[in-house]
């Protein structure tokens, strides 16, 4: 694959729950975290967005969020638990996808609000007007954006990536009286 076709996928983490007295880096996926997560997961694998690398907060909600996706990729790329995720700002973010191997051609990122969104919207000088709308108007939990690089990873900079997707993948919303 040439330089080009290097590709980041930014992940927000499933629905969270909040339960009293947990600090927020410990608080689990809610009932719909739990549902939503592996319909990421599967329209990851059916737009043929497998991942080589994952780069995964250390939060309990991105690391769960994780565990349920990769059960629907039909692969276990190699997974960072990275805790400058946590937290981090856009440009926090990008100093971290920076320090990507070349050899990496498609790389998930699974992260928190508002940096995920601002890196996205940052790097993404063009694309398809629609998905960047979305992508500007809300980035809901489970949301996954697609970039295209048009250069390096140590080169990735604000403007450098094409927005090519913006799904919000939802899961079956079954109620059950223990979901929460």
């Amino acid at each position: 694959m040439t330089q080009a076709s290097a590709r980041l996928i930014v992940l927000r983490h499933a629905k969270s729950a909040w339960p009293e007295g947990v600090p927020d880096h410990e608080r689990p996926l809610a009932g719909r975290g739990r549902r939503d997560a592996p319909a990421a997961g599967r329209w990851l694998y059916e737009a043929q967005c497998v991942p080589d690398l994952v780069i995964c907060s250390t939060a309990r909600r991105t690391r769960q969020t994780w565990d349920l996706v990769v059960a629907e990729l039909g692969a276990a790329p190699e997974v960072v638990f990275e805790p400058r995720v946590y937290e981090a700002s856009a440009s926090a973010l990008v100093s971290v996808v920076r320090d990507v191997p070349e050899r990496r051609r498609t790389v998930l990122l699974i992260g928190h609000q508002p940096g995920v969104q601002d890196m996205v919207l940052s790097l993404a000088g063009d694309g398809d007007d629609e998905a960047l709308t979305r992508a500007r108007v809300k980035y809901p939990t489970a949301a996954v954006a697609v970039l295209m690089l048009s250069g390096t990873w140590a080169r990735l900079a604000p403007g450098t990536a094409t927005l090519t997707d913006f799904a919000v993948p939802r899961g079956v919303h079954v109620r059950r009286s223990n979901d929460a």
